[in-house]
C-alpha cells in the first residue's frame, strides 16, 4: 500500500482534517488488537469517504466488510436525517470492539450490524440503495456488484477498495494470485458496464468508484 513516499504521505496527513477523538482511538485500538490491522481504512481514506458520503447524501448506505467499524463511523457522516447505513462482516470475534464505538460515535441507532455471509444477506435487504462501500473478500467482487447493482438508486455509487492491492494488479497474469486476478476482474467488469461511469483513485490501495447512470 505504500505507493507514496514518506515525506508526501506525511504532508498530505498533515493537510487532511484530523480523526475525531473517536475515531483516533478506535484506530489505536485496531492497531493493538487485530492480527491485521492495515485492513483499517485509516486517516486519509476515511476522511475521502467521509467527504463522499457528505457530498452525496444518502439515505440508505450499505458497507460489506466492517472490520472494527472505522469506515462505517465515516460513511454515516453524510447519512439524511433519516438514513440508514447497513454493515455486514462475517468476523464475529470483532462484534464487541465494533459496537462500542458505534455507541461511542453515537450512530448506534442509525447502524444496522449483521454478523454473517453478505451472499445470502444482500438479496434479503430491501431497500434502494444510494453508496455501497465493497470491503470484503476480494473473490466475490464481482458478486457483490451483481447483487447491489439493481438495488441502487439511478446516481448511486458503488465504492470497492483495495483495488490496486500493493501494486499486485500491475503483475503478468500468468504471476496473479487468486485475490489480485479476482480484483482485475473487478475492475475490468465495471469499466465495461455501460451502466455506470467509473474512476479509479489511486488513494492509499486504491478506490474504484462507480456512479449508476
Amino acid at each position: 500500500m505504500d505507493f507514496l513516499p514518506k515525506n508526501i504521505e506525511d504532508y498530505a496527513a498533515k493537510y487532511t482534517q484530523q480523526e475525531t477523538g473517536v475515531l483516533a482511538e478506535l484506530n489505536r485500538e485496531t492497531y493493538a488488537k487485530t492480527l491485521m490491522p492495515r485492513m483499517l481504512s485509516g486517516h486519509i481514506q476515511g476522511q475521502v469517504l467521509r467527504m463522499l458520503s457528505q457530498m452525496i447524501k444518502p439515505k440508505n448506505i450499505l458497507e460489506i466488510g466492517t472490520f472494527t467499524g472505522y469506515s462505517a463511523i465515516c460513511l454515516s457522516n453524510g447519512l439524511q436525517e433519516d438514513g440508514k447505513l447497513y454493515t455486514i462482516d462475517i468476523n464475529e470475534e470483532l462484534e464487541t470492539m465494533v459496537r462500542k464505538y458505534l455507541a461511542k460515535a453515537g450512530i448506534e441507532e442509525k447502524v444496522d450490524y449483521r454478523i454473517g455471509n453478505a451472499l445470502e444477506f444482500i438479496p434479503t435487504l430491501d431497500v434502494k440503495l444510494d453508496l455501497v462501500f465493497i470491503d470484503a473478500d476480494k473473490e466475490n467482487y464481482s458478486n457483490y456488484f451483481d447483487l447491489v447493482i439493481d438495488k441502487m438508486n439511478p446516481g448511486g455509487y458503488i465504492i470497492a477498495d483495495n483495488v490496486l492491492w500493493s501494486g499486485k494488479v500491475t503483475l503478468p497474469r500468468e504471476e496473479m494470485d487468486i485475490d489480485t486476478a479476482a480484483l482485475v476482474d473487478y475492475c475490468e467488469k465495471v469499466n465495461a458496464d455501460t451502466r455506470v461511469e467509473n474512476v479509479l483513485l489511486p488513494v492509499r490501495d486504491g478506490l474504484l468508484i462507480a456512479r449508476k447512470k
